[in-house]
Order: structure tokens, then sequence, then C-alpha cells
């Protein structure tokens, strides 16, 4: 056996539960909460010996993730609404979509929004036009 392997069996009970695929969402959210802790300590520090390790968990945490965590897609208006706070604007300052009443009515969910008024918001705010589909 390789000394490499040998070494690997001798610690492998202590760290098993950081360097395997998560199999249940209490294991995944104590990698979570690990990877955090890890972003923290390693920062910008590109060169940080424990980026391999934050990698590797990053990495199992993304394998879990992709057939056991279903993200919703937020509301277009709620999207549009905190892009508005954000930016210190009001109904009077988007004016690209339309009139007062306009704006007024799509904030009120009383109107969706169409293409051109989507890609008018994108431009406006750079973002990509799927976040108000």
């Amino acid at each position: 056996m390789i000394a490499e392997l040998e070494k690997i069996i001798t610690v492998w009970p202590d760290v098993k539960d950081i360097l395997s695929v998560p199999h249940s969402e209490q294991h995944y959210n104590k990698m979570v909460k690990i990877l955090d802790e890890l972003i923290d300590e390693v920062g910008e520090n590109e060169k940080h010996s424990l980026v391999p390790l934050m990698e590797t968990i990053g990495s199992l945490i993304d394998s879990y993730e992709k057939d056991n965590v279903k993200i919703k897609k937020p509301d277009p208006i709620k999207v549009l609404k905190f892009l508005m706070e954000e930016h210190g604007l009001t109904q009077k300052d988007i004016t690209e979509i339309g009139s007062q009443g306009v704006v007024s009515e799509i904030l009120n969910h009383k109107r969706e929004l169409n293409i051109r008024q989507i890609k008018a918001l994108a431009s406006k705010f750079k973002v990509s036009a799927s976040v108000f589909i």
C-alpha cells in the first residue's frame, strides 16, 4: 500500500464527514457552514494553503445541490422593487416602462411586464433580462 493511502486511512474517520458528498440535509448544512468558515479564513488570498480544501468542499456541496436543492425563481416584480430601492428610484424614475399609472399597475401585480419593458429594465439596471421573466 502506498504511503499516502496509509496516511489517508489513518485520518479518514476524522475527515470523512468533511470530504464526502453529503447525503442528507443535515450533512449538507454542516458542509455549508464549514465552507463559510473556510471562505472567511482564506479571504481573497488565492495562495492560501486551504484553497484546495475550499474548492473540494465547494464541489461536494455543488454535487448535492444539483440533485437536492431546488431554487425558486424570484418574482420579477419583487426583483424590480429591490432594484428600484437599491438605486434609490421611485415610480417616476422608471419611465422606460410606461406612464406612472402603468408602472403602478406593474408594481401592484395588476399588469405583467412585456418584452419591450423587460429589455428596457434590463438595460437600465444592467442585468440579464431573465431576472424579469
